[in-house]
């Protein structure tokens, strides 16, 4: 690891490896919180346009037709479909690309809790698509049904970061998962019920570069320039078939592996960019950027270049060719009544949240053997009300199902359901802040365990342990002596043990990073000697605040500093005693999927991002106050 100065000083408590590796989970939920204003200035922008003096010129340039030809094939389709249909592909990639991951490595890695979101998801869908169809059953507005259906991440997530910055996590993943479903059902919506015109000789051709896609994946190290030719081709197939091709782009993304990198992988690259540095050759050099890059899996090398391009220009563009309307005086006398725009706002504003609360309940029923909701009934109705939110898919099928007013119409309803339902959302919460306290423990109670990440519980006879062994919390860390980022935490958990006193327990298990620390698995079992002789801590704390000085002869003057047997301790030491007790710890690590230090594990689960004193503070919070609920302890 690099010492820390500059930027990593910058971010005190957070590797770089923490930062952009460890939680994509939060980057995809901070990303879409960012995006979300940036989303709204470019809806404002695009109603200001299409309504200013001039405003001729937003629909000219957004029907401008653009053609591309290669020989005698050809595509050709106008700006807004272009961004509709070719980069809004990416932005299903990057939701499939999470979805994927949560699947691989989340919560619903646990596949029955797939239960409780994937029939949310449908309640969410089903009750709006009903409420639509029965303001425009048997009128004209009828085929815009699929309009009513999908939540609209980047707006959703966002909206709830704003009224709630406090909110749950597991209400924001919920919300994140039943709105990647959502998405994924509507893309089907598209494929079946909005497209007139299907080439099964297409289909079959996409269909064959999709398998061939997935083959391409047990290929070397050519595959990724190969790969991306073929989904490209995938594209085109799907666009020449009919098909929404956007559609491409969310199959993709469930079809992209997630893993953690893995210490062998990891420590390869070190020895690739070792070679480097002794040799500077481009061979080395390219040898080195692949090992680099094959540590770390597709699914995130590809969310980590493409989100912030979905997120922050595609979304917004999108926004900016679609969502400007002309609005007259007689559009809006003819949308508050209009059985279009009703339709979407309530079938948003109420069905979504009355959809998405009742098909949780049935989920998680006791008599259908169902899994526990992973959120009480109170948040459920919170995330349904943000869910509420319509606008990037609604405005798609919009745009298949309606021209002229009709479109303008469903359009407005869509927007409208950007303002009230986050007001709405709001409302609810503020309700549900006001439920006496004795009633929203009774209703966590209920929710669904965490699924614990440590593979190997806390050994009271074999692990170190500060702290007694009845605490509410325990707060493990896997660490290296030599790891400068280890020294730098050690601080935020004095202060956070002086803070908790007995409520919290610290337990320390050895993770040498030898690639990179050359004197750590000495100074880890130099340690372990010392516990031999009952003074673990002692030299845990020595050997953390002196981690430039861990050579032999340093070490021997600690444990005469300590009071131990030196004669005993060097022995240990020289005949390597205790490095069978450090490679066990090596290897519950490598069970629990951790690579790096320091990884901290609160209850179990293991924690991501910053570790200052203020984050694990709250962290550790979260936690007793969940440990303190009856049958939770």
């Amino acid at each position: 690891m690099m010492s820390p100065d500059g930027e990593a000083q910058a971010d005190a408590g957070r590797t770089a490896w923490a930062r952009n590796l460890a939680s994509p989970v939060r980057d995809f939920l901070g990303a879409e919180t960012g995006s979300a204003v940036v989303l709204l200035s470019a809806t404002v922008l695009a109603l200001l346009w299409a309504n200013l003096p001039g405003s001729g010129s937003y629909e000219s340039l957004w029907t401008t037709k653009l053609t591309i030809s290669i020989g005698s094939g050809t595509i050709s389709a106008d700006l807004r479909h272009w961004i509709d249909e070719g980069l809004m592909t990416f932005f299903f990639l990057v939701v499939g690309l999470e979805a994927k991951r949560e699947l691989d490595l989340g919560e619903l890695r646990e596949r029955r809790r797939l239960a409780v979101p994937l029939l949310a998801a449908v309640g969410g869908m089903a009750l709006p698509v009903a409420i639509y169809l029965a303001f425009n059953a048997g009128g004209p507005g009828a085929k815009g049904w699929g309009a009513a259906m999908s939540t609209d991440t980047a707006f959703a997530l966002g909206a709830l970061a704003l009224f709630t910055p406090r909110a749950a996590t597991r209400l924001r993943v919920f919300l994140l998962t039943l709105a990647v479903f959502d998405d994924l059902c509507a893309l089907l919506v598209i494929a079946v019920a909005y497209t007139t015109h299907v080439s099964f000789i297409a289909l079959a051709i996409a269909a064959a570069l999709f398998a061939a896609l997935l083959a391409l994946r047990y290929a070397p190290e050519w595959r990724r320039p190969v790969s991306i030719a073929v989904a490209v081709g995938l594209w085109i197939a799907m666009f020449k078939s009919g098909v929404d091709p956007v559609v491409s782009g969310l199959a993709v993304g469930l079809a992209t592996s997630a893993y953690p990198p893995s210490r062998d992988d990891l420590e390869r690259a070190t020895t690739l960019a070792r070679s480097f540095r002794e040799q500077p050759t481009p061979e080395l050099a390219r040898s080195a950027q692949r090992g680099v890059l094959s540590a770390i899996s597709p699914n995130e090398r590809l969310q980590y270049g493409l989100h912030p391009w979905t997120s922050y220009v595609i979304v917004p563009l999108f926004a900016l060719a679609n969502a400007g309307v002309h609005v007259t005086g007689s559009l809006m006398t003819a949308a508050v009544s209009s059985p279009i725009t009703l339709g979407i706002l309530v079938g948003y504003v109420v069905g979504k949240p009355t959809g998405i609360t009742g098909a949780s309940w049935i989920a998680s029923r006791p008599a259908l053997h169902g899994p526990r909701s992973p959120l009480s009934t109170p948040l459920l109705v919170v995330g349904g009300a943000f869910a509420g939110i319509g606008f990037t898919v609604s405005l798609l099928i919009s745009d298949l199902a309606f021209t002229g007013r009709r479109l303008d119409e469903a359009k407005l309803g869509a927007l409208a359901s950007v303002v009230v339902a986050p007001l709405v959302g709001w409302a609810v919460l503020r309700v549900v802040q006001r439920l006496p306290s004795t009633v929203r423990a009774r209703q966590i109670a209920r929710t669904s365990e965490d699924i614990l990440d440590l593979s190997q519980d806390v050994d009271p006879d074999r692990d170190h342990i500060r702290g007694p062994d009845d605490a509410l919390v325990t707060l493990l860390e896997y660490g290296d002596f030599e790891c400068p980022y280890c020294g730098q935490a050690e601080g935020a958990i004095r202060d956070l043990l002086a803070s908790f006193g007995d409520e919290v327990r610290y337990v320390w298990r050895n993770l040498p990073l030898n690639d990179v620390h050359p004197n750590a698995q000495l100074a880890a079992e130099a340690a372990e000697a010392a516990a031999a002789q009952g003074s673990f801590w002692e030299m845990h704390d020595i050997l953390l605040g002196h981690q430039g000085e861990l050579k032999p002869e340093d070490l021997e003057s600690y444990a005469g500093q300590l009071g131990l047997d030196t004669d005993r301790f060097l022995e240990a030491l020289r005949r390597r005693q205790y490095a069978a007790r450090v490679s066990e710890d090596v290897s519950s690590a490598d069970e629990s999927g951790v690579s790096g230090t320091p990884t901290f594990f609160v209850n179990g689960r293991r924690h991501y991002g910053a570790y200052d004193i203020d984050t694990l503070t709250e962290t550790v919070r979260a936690v007793r106050r969940r440990a303190q609920l009856p049958g939770r302890a």
